[in-house]
């Protein structure tokens, strides 16, 4: 039997999404209790790391935190030496259906089930970089294919972080994500669904809910450009057209999450009360005030604006996207001194899965404290995913997602790009040899 090159891959690709799944099942959380011990503890809500630290862990739930727990007979004890142990970290903004390259043609060219493939493969990725929870903000494309990798994850069928997901985002005709650049004789897809209009969004977002999403995506603003030194981004839906989608969301017993870098787009998206405002470039003292009151946390992205500025096609390309992110931290220190409240999402997709932690990094270098960023991660995290109480903390109770960290990310954030130990769920995904 001849295989071509395109069918090799894809058994390549199946095999390794065997393996994971194999290593998923192999790993379920022990019935034995574990307790891990490591010369530092991050308590995230106080802000104060103690040393040492020990977590007790029974199944897939923490049972005990301090400086020394009590250790049950049969206990296994893992000692992680010079490490910190820390909640695993939440990314609130990545795109698990992309991959570097995804501005050229990929959702075009790859079809639903080969995308399905790797996106698993970049769930693994991005548990295994430290992030045990993730929302995914729009399968570009894909449509509903995100609820069979949440799914499988939930199923410990392949690994993964928790996951809420958004299936396709949802744009107008026209709009942000739509093929607007291509002959319109070759009826290219595009990659959001469309809904025109007040009726529209509600059907849209009944079939999404239908088809299993947890949460609402919509593109509020798009394409972005400075012009002389002003940003320019045209709004896509009225306060009140979002203020529909956000009260079917609630009746569905769900919420909006938009992507709106500015105004007067990110205006009518705060003032609808969206559950958070995504990218955030520019924003009004209006708007800041309203985000304040209405607890909706900004999401920057850093991380994928640097990408691109450091990936351009051409010098042009790059200085345009230079000076978009020079305009970007300038607007982010306006938004930190308004007291905005603040969640970490980095974007991931167009950049490599699994790297993503170089978000909280950016967030510190642009003007946040660590123990800010942290926090913004980890508490404002699982609020925005809705799993508050039951992640983002290591208290007795809350979920056994827990990350260790070399050094303490308090006196140096570069510290959670270089994860040693990740465990979800009370499993072990990843334990390397802690630095000493």
């Amino acid at each position: 039997m001849i295989v071509s090159k395109p069918a090799a891959r894809s058994l390549l690709t199946i095999c390794s999404l065997l393996a994971a799944g194999a290593a998923a099942a192999a790993d379920l959380p022990a019935r034995h209790p574990i307790v891990l011990h490591a010369a530092r503890l991050f308590d995230v809500a106080s802000g104060r790391v103690i040393a040492p630290g020990e977590i007790l862990i029974d199944g897939d739930r923490i049972s005990a935190v301090g400086v020394t727990v009590q250790r049950p007979p049969g206990s296994e004890v893992i000692d992680l030496g010079q490490t910190t142990l820390m909640p695993g970290l939440i990314d609130a903004h990545v795109h698990l259906f992309l991959h570097p390259g995804a501005e050229d043609l990929q959702t075009v060219k790859e079809s639903v089930p080969e995308r399905t493939l790797l996106a698993a493969l970049a769930a693994k990725s991005d548990l295994l970089g430290g992030f045990t929870a993730e929302r995914d903000m729009g399968t570009e494309g894909a449509g509903s294919a995100d609820t069979a990798v949440r799914n499988a994850i939930d199923a410990g069928l392949i690994l993964g972080p928790r996951l809420r997901i958004s299936g396709n985002a949802v744009d107008i005709l026209g709009g942000h994500e739509d093929a607007t650049t291509f002959n319109p004789a070759q009826h290219v897809l595009s990659n959001a669904d469309y809904a025109n209009g007040p009726a529209e969004l509600i059907a849209t977002i009944r079939e999404q809910h239908k088809e299993g999403s947890d949460f609402v995506k919509i593109y509020e603003t798009g394409h972005d450009r400075l012009d002389g030194g002003m940003f320019h981004t045209p709004y896509q839906y009225t306060a009140d057209e979002l203020k529909v989608a956000v009260d079917e969301a609630a009746r569905l017993g769900t919420v909006v999450a938009v992507h709106a870098n500015g105004e007067p787009g990110t205006l009518y998206a705060a003032r609808a009360g969206v559950a958070s405002i995504d990218h955030a470039t520019q924003l009004s003292d209006e708007t800041m005030a309203l985000m304040k009151q209405k607890h909706i946390p900004a999401v920057p992205t850093f991380t994928v604006f640097q990408y691109f500025a450091e990936h351009a096609s051409t010098p042009a390309e790059a200085a345009r996207e230079q000076a978009l992110m020079e305009y970007k931290k300038r607007e982010f220190k306006r938004e930190i001194a308004a007291g905005i409240p603040f969640a970490v999402g980095s974007d991931v997709g167009p950049f490599p899965h699994g790297t993503q932690a170089r978000e909280l990094v950016l967030m510190v270098e642009y003007g946040m404290s660590p123990l800010a960023v942290l926090q913004a991660d980890l508490l404002n995290g699982a609020k925005l995913l809705g799993w508050e109480g039951q992640i983002g903390e290591l208290k007795p109770g809350f979920a056994a997602d827990i990350i260790a960290v070399p050094g303490n990310p308090l006196d140096d954030i570069h510290a959670v790009e270089h994860v040693q130990f990740v465990m979800k769920g009370g499993a072990i995904a990843l334990n390397r040899e802690a630095t000493p």
